[in-house]
C-alpha cells in the first residue's frame, strides 16, 4: 500500500491505495476538488458535508449518463471496460508471440 498526501478544499488529507495507482487517485482528488470548490464558489450551498453529498450526488450522475443504455457493456463500470481491455491485450500479446517467430 502506498499514502498519498492530498487536500481537497483546503483541508488536507492522507489517503492508502494501491502501488501504482496514486496518479490515478491524485486525479481523482484533483477532479473531486474541482467539483466541490465550484459549488463552494457559487455560494448556494455551505457547509463541506453539503458540498460533499451535493458533489457525490453530480459525479455519479456524470458516471451513470456515461453508461450505454443498453448492449453488451451497459452492466460495465469503466474501471471493468479497462481491466477487460487489458485482459484481451494480454491474450493477443501470448497468441501472437509465437508468429513473431515465424517472421
Amino acid at each position: 500500500m502506498s499514502q498519498l498526501n492530498v487536500s481537497i478544499m483546503g483541508q488536507a488529507y492522507t489517503l492508502a491505495c494501491k502501488e501504482g495507482e496514486e496518479r490515478a487517485l491524485q486525479e481523482a482528488v484533483t477532479y473531486l476538488d474541482g467539483k466541490m470548490t465550484a459549488i463552494r464558489d457559487a455560494g448556494k450551498i455551505r457547509g463541506n458535508d453539503r458540498i460533499a453529498v451535493i458533489a457525490a450526488l453530480g459525479i455519479a450522475a456524470e458516471l451513470l449518463g456515461s453508461k450505454a443504455p443498453a448492449g453488451p457493456l451497459s452492466d460495465l463500470t469503466m474501471s471493468e471496460v479497462k481491466q477487460n481491455i487489458t485482459a484481451m491485450h494480454a491474450v493477443l500479446d501470448e497468441a501472437l508471440a509465437a508468429q513473431e517467430d515465424l517472421f
